[in-house]
């Protein structure tokens, strides 16, 4: 019997047991409960109780609730020892509108072509140190990617010793937060900032405070470069921007919104890409279609055309839509609201269900099959199509992440052939906030004739 309660269904099974199936299960808690309790239901954890919704009259809600009705910044915290507390993530109401005001230009799609020809060569590089003909796992050299490329083109970093360090301790930090032991503690203190100092808590922040020391000798020796405003470098605008006032950010500011960079684009994207590729090559018709599109161009695409090629594109947004990469997008209710039929109280945090939402058959027919078709010269529906979340929140890099899945996984069509290592479907398997395919989507690969 499920307890009564003025929200949605709650889940009838001890706190413990459903935090486990929570981190160790959770497609398969989810779609459990969508078809046992409906579109919504409540989740309890350890440190908050959440109502999961995939209706989308619901999440349309969610996405145009004015700031001073629902905060996305508090559902956010578990990133805070992070990203730090002044990042776009984390800020609410006014301050987070200036933030997100002031970093768009960093972020628009117009920016993208400075950044396209550095995105190849970095993919054709890491591409060559591919094992041939041995099963390897695609997502180790996906992340190598991902990070090579914040490393240039956010961070501005340069080769050299301090590159070499910096990639280093970043590949130590984010090894270990990836981790569920580190990740449920993390969790835990999102919600109690008076631990932040705390002595049973440092080690945990030991690995971030290593890259923060570079970051700020980074951003140092950035404001007093003399070629600042003429470099493409999201760091070299970031310190550049102004608002309405004349104010800028100051450094802490600045090394925030770098770490939100590194955690919302660095593993999100590789993981994306790696699930690209997996799901590309369980389907051979898809695969030989989208190899056909991209090697038209050449073995080395101009950045431009790879970005108007229209079955990649679909291709790319059903990957999104079938794996996304976070499964949901939370809000806290600062006042008393009705959503989905529930009256919920102030205080109470709300979730937009990306996961089933894409699995609704009423918006996907045939939802658990791959078909790039249904995003074929479509544009989706922003409350139906959920990768990057919605509304005023949506993640300013999506335009970049969209982009430089395109340059990378046409990099990868165009110079090899890729067989599964492994029959069958893969597994989808937590990695701290991230879905990610069991094993790192494993794969074999030659260098294309």
């Amino acid at each position: 019997m499920l307890s009564a309660m003025p929200v949605a269904p709650s889940i009838p099974l001890p706190m413990p047991v459903q935090t486990l199936l929570w981190y160790k299960r959770p497609t398969e808690l989810m779609s459990f409960c969508r078809a046992r309790y409906g579109k919504s239901f409540t989740l309890k954890l350890p440190t908050f109780k959440v109502m999961l919704t995939s209706d989308i009259d619901a999440i349309r809600t969610i996405f145009a609730a004015r700031p001073d009705e629902m905060h996305a910044g508090r559902f956010n915290r578990v990133l805070r020892p992070l990203v730090g507390e002044s990042s776009v993530l984390l800020l609410d109401g006014p301050p987070h509108m200036q933030r997100r005001k002031l970093l768009l230009p960093a972020f628009h799609g117009e920016r993208m072509r400075f950044y396209g020809r550095t995105m190849a060569d970095i993919t054709a590089r890491i591409l060559a140190g591919f094992p041939e003909d041995e099963p390897f796992a695609l997502h180790r050299y996906t992340q190598e990617i991902t990070l090579e490329i914040i490393l240039r083109t956010v961070f501005g970093a340069e080769e050299g010793a301090q590159l070499s360090e910096l990639r280093d301790r970043i590949r130590r930090a984010l090894s270990n937060s990836s981790k569920l032991g580190v990740f449920l503690p993390l969790l835990y203190l999102s919600q109690h900032p008076e631990l932040d100092a705390e002595r049973p808590w440092r080690w945990l922040l030991r690995g971030r405070d290593a890259i923060d020391e570079l970051l700020y000798r980074q951003i140092a020796a950035r404001r007093a470069a003399p070629d600042r405003a003429a470099r493409a470098d999201v760091l070299s605008m970031l310190l550049g921007a102004r608002d309405e006032a004349g104010g800028g950010l100051s450094d802490v500011a600045v090394r925030d919104e770098l770490m939100t960079a590194l955690a919302a684009g660095h593993e999100t994207t590789a993981t994306a890409l790696a699930w690209a590729v997996e799901r590309i090559l369980a389907h051979p018709e898809i695969y030989a279609r989208l190899r056909d599109e991209v090697r038209a161009l050449g073995s080395d695409p101009d950045p431009e055309r790879v970005q108007a090629l229209p079955y990649l594109d679909a291709t790319i947004k059903e990957v999104l839509r079938l794996r996304p990469i976070v499964p949901i997008v939370g809000r806290y209710l600062q006042k008393p609201y009705t959503l989905g039929g529930y009256d919920l109280p102030a205080g109470a945090s709300v979730a937009a269900c990306i996961y089933l939402a894409h699995r609704e058959p009423e918006l996907y027919p045939d939802p658990e099959a791959f078909k790039p078709e249904r995003f074929l010269n479509v544009a989706p529906d922003p409350a139906a199509w959920l990768p990057f979340g919605g509304g005023i929140r949506r993640c300013i890099g999506f335009a970049f992440a969209l982009y430089e899945m395109k340059i990378v996984l046409a990099a990868l069509l165009a110079r090899c052939e890729f067989t599964l290592a492994t029959p069958g479907p893969v597994r989808i398997v937590r990695r701290a906030v991230t879905f990610w395919p069991e094993g790192g989507a494993r794969i074999r690969a030659r260098r294309a004739a």
